[in-house]
């Protein structure tokens, strides 16, 4: 089991429920509705799930390897589209199941969703698959898989201030060079 891929299978499931919302009947409220919910729940929780695992971890490994500048830019740049995904899920709430202001921000929400995903594969998925080892990419996945399953039922919505969750994530990392023990020093203090 490996994170990257978790998120990948996570991604595949989001593409599919977008794919079926546009298969349906806009005249089946009761149906979209429900598919609506259950993604816009997914959407979420796959959104809070990374912020709590993986991006933290992306971090890490981005400082350890000397390349603190490209893992916070992209991890900037994922919390503004989880943001950006957020609100379009809530906007899609403001309007009546069917109608086609809902279709519009159902839309919206695919197209943000659309990119992130294919810019965290090209970017976050692969740097990462390449500065981190096999087991932590397994510890991450239990983490990830056990955050989702204890939060299956949805997590609270909230837009998160990029630079500020960069600035809370990166305050609780500690530098662990390649190759060391992480056993501390030899000196007395």
């Amino acid at each position: 089991m490996d994170i990257t891929e978790l998120i990948l299978d996570d991604h595949a499931e989001q593409r599919r429920l977008f794919a079926i919302l546009e298969q349906i009947s806009r005249t089946d409220t009761a149906t979209l509705s429900a598919l609506w919910q259950r993604l816009g729940i997914f959407l979420e929780l796959h959104a809070a799930a990374e912020e709590a695992i993986f991006y933290p971890a992306l971090l890490q490994a981005g400082l350890a390897a000397m390349r603190q500048a490209g893992a916070e830019a992209e991890t900037l740049d994922a919390i503004r589209d989880h943001n950006e995904i957020r609100d379009a899920v809530t906007d899609a709430a403001r309007h009546e199941v069917g109608t086609e202001a809902w279709f519009d921000a159902v839309a919206a929400a695919n197209l943000a969703n659309s990119d992130h995903m294919a810019e965290e594969e090209r970017e976050g998925l692969t740097d990462f698959r390449r500065l981190a080892g096999l087991q932590q990419r397994h510890d991450l996945a239990v983490a990830f898989a056990a955050f989702q399953a204890r939060n299956y039922g949805g997590v609270p919505v909230v837009d998160k201030d990029p630079e500020a969750y960069i600035r809370q994530a990166e305050g609780g990392l500690r530098l662990v060079s390649p190759g060391s023990l992480n056993i501390g020093g030899l000196k007395e203090p």
